[in-house]
């Protein structure tokens, strides 16, 4: 026989679903600043944005999307992008 679900296990699933559809935008707003960034082939106008990526990636530290080294593994690799840029 099924048992049936507490009001509080109901209420868990219910708060862990919106958590992760919250979680999954924040990433997919991660992922998209990051390949709108590689996708500019102008030095100038990457400096331009890349302190709006920034920003977005240590607010996805700060929501714990991802871990603070990862975050600064990013950015390093994208200062190292657009330095490389002509």
């Amino acid at each position: 026989m099924a048992k049936k679900k507490s009001l509080s296990v109901l209420k868990r699933i219910r708060q862990n679903r919106k958590r992760y559809l919250r979680n999954k935008a924040r990433k997919e707003k991660l992922k998209e600043a990051i390949k709108e960034l590689k996708r500019i082939p102008n030095k100038e106008e990457a400096l331009k944005l890349f302190p709006k990526v920034q920003s977005i990636i240590d607010k996805a530290v700060k929501w714990g999307i991802i871990h603070k080294n990862k975050a600064a593994r990013i950015k390093s690799k994208l200062a190292e992008y657009i330095a490389s840029l002509s």
